[in-house]
C-alpha cells in the first residue's frame, strides 16, 4: 500500500494563487438576483460581455464563475491539467513566461503558472475556466460581493495562498476561438448609450440641464469602483428650491429604489451605479444605462471621459440581441451602431388622480425596469399603503416577464425580462391592475415593534464625518456636527433636544435596502418627531456598520460599512 501511494501523483482540481493582483474576486452571470428589494445587490461581473465571452470560448454556458481581474492580475498555478480563456482589457498573459494570447482557448499543463500583467488599456481583465469556479453559492450565485463580506472565496478579493476549486461541469461546448471583431477595443473616451428617465424635465431638471447632461463630456472621479463610477462635470440648473420633505438640496427625493445602470445625482454630483451598487436612496436619476452597454462601465478607469447618448427602447432591444449573437456563436454579426434618439418623454403614463385613486406615474428606468409612483411629491402613508396592495397583486397573480418588484416611499421598481414583456406590454397592464385595487382604507397589514439601542455620537459615527472632511469635502453646512446641523435647521434650543426627539420617536419602516443588507427607510409615524434633513452634497464614501442617520426626514440604520448621504446621529446594533 505504501508502494502503491507513493507512486501516485495526485493532481487535485484547483487553481492556487500565488499574487493576487490589485482585486481580484469571482464573479459569475448574472448575479444574486431575487433580492434587490431588501438590499442585496446583484453582484457580477462589471463587464458581463467579456466574462460571457471568455465562458463561450472554453465551452461553458454563460453563468459558470470566473475570475475579475482590476488593473493589475494574478499569478495562478494550476495543480491540474486546464482549460482557459482570458477576454477584457489589454494585458500581458504569460503562461511559464511564454506569451499567449487572449480570446482563445488556452490549455494549461498541471504544475504551470500563468501571470496576468498590469492592464494597458480598460480596467478589468476576465478569465474563464473549463468547468467553472466551484466555490460555494450563497443566496443563488458565487459572486463576491467584498463590501458586505458576502459570495465567492471567504467574501473578499482572493489573497496569496488562497486555493480555487475548479469545477466538475460538463461543458456546453467545444471550446472555439473568438472571431477577433468580437474584442472591443479599449480607449479613454466612452459612447454608451442609456434611455432617458426615471427623473427628468421639467419636473426635477431645467430643460437646458438635461441638454447639458447629454452634450457634456463627464470624467471619470478616482473616487470610483464597484459601487458606483463618480463623475466629475459641469453644475446642471435645478427646476425646484429644494426636495421639501425628502430633503434641502434639490437633487433629494422621497427614497425610491435604483436601477443597475442609473446615473444618479448625489446632489451635484452623478454617480454611475453599478453591480454593487445601493438598490435605493433618496437622490434622482436622470437616465439609465441600457442593458447592451453597461460592460463598458466595467472597463472605465480614471481620467477617462463619457458622453452619454440617449438611444430608443427599440435600438436598445437591438444592441442586446446582437450582442447575445455574438456570444451564442461567437461569430462578429452585424452589430447596430449608437444612433442618437429624439429625447421623447422619460414618462411613459401619467393618470391624474380620480374619484379615491391616486394619480399613477409610470417612468422609463432603463430597458429592464419601470419605476411607477403614486400621488405628489409628498410623504404620504397612504400612497406606500397602495404600493403594498399593487405588491401583493403581483405577488399572487403574477405577470408572465415580471422578475421582481422593490418598494420605495411612494413607489414600487418593476423588474421585467424584456425578451419575454416587452415595454409597451408592461405599461398596459400595470395600468389595467391599478384599476383593480382595492380602497387603501380596507387594508389591513401585519406589523410588529422592534426596539434597538443607540448610542449617540459615538467614536465610530464622528470617524465617519471627520473621514468626509479629509477626503470629499472639508467645509457644508453640516460641518463639523451633524447633530448640531439638525438642530439649527430645525429651530430646536440644544442638542438635548435633538436626542429627545429621537429617542422619543416610533418609526415606521416604509422599504429596506436604504445603502445595502436590509437597512430600513423609515419615517417617525409622530410628525412632531420628524426632523427635517439635507442629505450630504456629494454623499459619503465611508459609513461604519450599525451608523443610523437622518435624510429628508426618513431615518435609515446602516446595514454594513458602506457609503451613504445622511446625516450621522449615532450607532445601534448589526441588522442584517
Amino acid at each position: 500500500i505504501d508502494h502503491f501511494l507513493a507512486s501516485g501523483a495526485y493532481r487535485p482540481p484547483a487553481i492556487e494563487i500565488i499574487k493576487p493582483g490589485t482585486y481580484t474576486t469571482v464573479q459569475d452571470f448574472p448575479g444574486r438576483l431575487g433580492l434587490w428589494h431588501i438590499g442585496v445587490p446583484p453582484s457580477g461581473p462589471m463587464d458581463d460581455y467579456a466574462l460571457r465571452l471568455a465562458n463561450r470560448i472554453v465551452g461553458n454556458t454563460p453563468d459558470m464563475a470566473g475570475l475579475e481581474c482590476t488593473l493589475v492580475g494574478p499569478s495562478l498555478k494550476f495543480h491540474r491539467d486546464s482549460m482557459v480563456a482570458i477576454t477584457g482589457a489589454e494585458t500581458d498573459i504569460r503562461l511559464d513566461n511564454q506569451n499567449v494570447q487572449a480570446g482563445r482557448p488556452i490549455a494549461i499543463e498541471a504544475g504551470q503558472t500563468l501571470s496576468i500583467g498590469q492592464v494597458q488599456s480598460g480596467a478589468r481583465v476576465y478569465l474563464a475556466i473549463r468547468g467553472g469556479i466551484d466555490v460555494p453559492e450563497y443566496l443563488g450565485s458565487r459572486s463576491t460581493f467584498a463590501l458586505g463580506k458576502i459570495g465567492g472565496h471567504a467574501g473578499r478579493i482572493l489573497q496569496v495562498g488562497d486555493i480555487l476549486p475548479i469545477g466538475t461541469a460538463m461543458a456546453a461546448f467545444a471550446p472555439k476561438v473568438a472571431n477577433a471583431a468580437l474584442i472591443p477595443a479599449y480607449g479613454n473616451h466612452w459612447e454608451i448609450g442609456v434611455l432617458y428617465g426615471p427623473h427628468g424635465a421639467p419636473d426635477y431638471f431645467m430643460p437646458e440641464a438635461i441638454e447639458q447632461f447629454f452634450t457634456t463630456d463627464w470624467a471619470v472621479h478616482y473616487n470610483s469602483n464597484r459601487l458606483g463610477i463618480r463623475l466629475s462635470g459641469p453644475k446642471l440648473s435645478w427646476a425646484r428650491s429644494d426636495g421639501g420633505e425628502a430633503g434641502l438640496h434639490p437633487s433629494n427625493i422621497h427614497d425610491t429604489e435604483y436601477a443597475v445602470g442609473s446615473i444618479n445625482f448625489t446632489g451635484d454630483m452623478p454617480v454611475i451605479l453599478t453591480r454593487d451598487g445601493p438598490s435605493l436612496g433618496g437622490f434622482v436619476c436622470p437616465a439609465t444605462i441600457v442593458r447592451a452597454e453597461l460592460w463598458k462601465v466595467g472597463q472605465l478607469k480614471p481620467g477617462d471621459t463619457i458622453r452619454f447618448i440617449p438611444i430608443s427602447y427599440t435600438q436598445a432591444r437591438a444592441l442586446e440581441q446582437a450582442q447575445d449573437a455574438a456570444i451564442d456563436t461567437l461569430v462578429a454579426p452585424h452589430t447596430p451602431t449608437l444612433l442618437q434618439a429624439e429625447l421623447g418623454q422619460c414618462i411613459l403614463l401619467d393618470v391624474p388622480a380620480q374619484n379615491n385613486l391616486p394619480r399613477m406615474t409610470i417612468r422609463q428606468a432603463g430597458d429592464g425596469y419601470v419605476l411607477l409612483e403614486y400621488g405628489e411629491n409628498i410623504l404620504d402613508l397612504a400612497l406606500r399603503l397602495r404600493v403594498h396592495a399593487l405588491m401583493q397583486h403581483l405577488q399572487t397573480d403574477p405577470v408572465p416577464g415580471i422578475l421582481e418588484c422593490s418598494p420605495g416611499v411612494r413607489s414600487l421598481q418593476i423588474r421585467y425580462e424584456p425578451k419575454r414583456l416587452t415595454q409597451t406590454d408592461l405599461v398596459a397592464r400595470l395600468a389595467d391592475i391599478n384599476q383593480q385595487l382595492a380602497d387603501v382604507r380596507t387594508l389591513s397589514v401585519d406589523s410588529r415593534i422592534v426596539h434597538l439601542p443607540m448610542a449617540f455620537e459615538d467614536s465610530a459615527t464622528l470617524d465617519a464625518v471627520a473621514r468626509y472632511r479629509q477626503s470629499v469635502r472639508d467645509t457644508a453646512p453640516w460641518l463639523p456636527s451633524n447633530s448640531e446641523f439638525i438642530r439649527r435647521i430645525n429651530g430646536l434650543p440644544d442638542i438635548q433636544a435633538v436626542t429627545e426627539t429621537i429617542y422619543s420617536a416610533s418609526y415606521m419602516v416604509l422599504g429596506l435596502g436604504d445603502v445595502y443588507l436590509g437597512a430600513p427607510c423609515a419615517v417617525p409615524l409622530d410628525p412632531r418627531h420628524r426632523l427635517l434633513t439635507s442629505k450630504y452634497n456629494p454623499a459619503r464614501t465611508y459609513t461604519a456598520e450599525g451608523t443610523v442617520g437622518i435624510g429628508g426626514v426618513y431615518m435609515c440604520i446602516y446595514g454594513m460599512d458602506s457609503p451613504g448621504g445622511y446625516q450621522l446621529v449615532g450607532r445601534t446594533l448589526p441588522i442584517w
